[in-house]
């Protein structure tokens, strides 16, 4: 297993165990080959465990495999606070004790904010004192370093970046999404500011692993150097010296040697010019069944009317490439979890975006035809109920 530095120069896995996914057995979380999957990877070196109030299970059940296993002090457990739960000043603490109960330790070594949308959510948490209660906890050592997850625009990415002086942050990111969600935009700007990055969805879900186009594995398998999709997408992030960690949802102790072997042989700068032209076959392949060319490069923003083009663009895609699921997911995220909703129907055709648009695409055009495909019942009820969910 290969290292790379947090902020105050601790040893972080380049692995990163994502425990959102682990297997169920009954109807309940599969213990014995968690704690199987879970030990072997802390024997290989994996030592960042990532988790949230909102996995159901998933808490309690590391805390349970590090306290018997006697492993807590070999590891970094990263954690989340659901925000979007808190009504008042007082319930920050109930989660915060709750989530150390479940986890059975007195310290969680990073602790976000889990799923940020935006400046003005940061500004309602400052309201009810977190920046008080964050400094508290880092004092008492409750918790050791502070850090936000985020799906969104690279633009609200870097702005929340600028708000407070965070210790590490979580981001999506893969060689699909360089130039979507915080992209490699955010990703650069969180290294100038001395900031590490955590990667969540390496493999979009399993996207860039079982569901590529015919043309796509063809082009992998035609390659003279041999790998999975998976170790190609891996190595995709590891190369690149500002990723400071990646997830993986490891559901094997099969997925767990893999990756783990990755992760101790991958070099930064190691892919050349040949593997680069690859990735390009591969994402063409993939673009060629979106329903727009938007490459996510902003030229287009900002809106007038506040508008997330590229946002909506990407999960417009996604409906065709991914499914309903998790292009609805994205769409809400981007547009309806906002003080201020940011998709299509706020639209006024006023033709800017299209003058700047490199790419040439009919944005006022396409967006009709997104909103009709994205905002469908079931969105338009979930909308509703933003304010509630983000207490607005």
């Amino acid at each position: 297993m290969q290292y790379r530095k947090d902020r105050y120069g601790n040893d972080i896995s380049l692995l990163g165990f994502g425990c959102m996914r682990f297997s169920s057995k009954a109807g309940k979380l599969d213990y014995e080959k968690a704690e199987k999957e879970v030990m072997d990877a802390i024997e290989k070196g994996v030592n960042y465990f990532d988790t949230a109030y909102v996995y159901t299970g998933s808490e309690a059940l590391i805390g349970e495999i590090f306290e018997k296993n006697k492993v807590r002090d070999k590891i970094n457990i990263a954690t989340k606070l659901p925000h979007y739960m808190i009504k008042n000043a007082e319930s920050v603490d109930k989660y915060f004790n709750e989530e150390l109960s479940r986890l059975r330790t007195d310290h969680v070594d990073y602790y976000l904010m889990h799923m940020l949308t935006d400046i003005k959510t940061w500004e309602r948490l400052c309201g009810l004192g977190i920046k008080e209660w964050i400094a508290k906890k880092k004092e008492s050592g409750e918790i050791r370093q502070i850090g936000f997850s985020y799906h969104g625009n690279s633009d609200m990415f870097c702005q929340l970046l600028d708000v407070y002086d965070w210790d590490f942050c979580q981001i999506q990111y893969n060689y699909m999404d360089e130039n979507s969600q915080a992209g490699r935009t955010g990703l650069m700007h969180a290294a100038e500011k001395g900031i590490p990055v955590v990667i969540m969805e390496p493999l979009r879900g399993g996207r860039l692993v079982n569901n590529l186009p015919a043309e796509a594995v063809k082009a992998f398998e035609k390659y003279p150097i041999k790998r999975s999709p998976a170790e190609w997408a891996f190595r995709w992030l590891w190369e690149q010296p500002e990723v400071t960690c990646v997830l993986s949802g490891m559901n094997s102790t099969e997925m767990v040697d893999e990756n783990c072997r990755i992760a101790s042989e991958v070099q930064v700068g190691e892919l050349t010019d040949e593997d680069r032209a690859l990735y390009d076959k591969v994402l063409a392949a993939i673009n060629s069944k979106m329903k727009v060319g938007c490459t996510g490069c902003r030229y287009c923003m900002p809106c007038p009317k506040n508008v997330d083009i590229p946002g909506t663009f990407s999960a417009y895609n996604k409906r065709y490439s991914d499914g309903w699921f998790v292009s609805m997911k994205e769409y809400y995220m981007c547009t309806a979890l906002r003080k201020d909703y940011t998709g299509a129907a706020n639209c006024i055709e006023c033709g800017k975006c299209e003058q700047h648009c490199p790419q040439g695409i009919e944005i006022r055009k396409e967006l009709k035809n997104a909103k009709k495909t994205l905002e469908d019942p079931i969105y338009l009820i979930a909308k509703k109920f933003a304010p509630i969910i983000m207490k607005y």
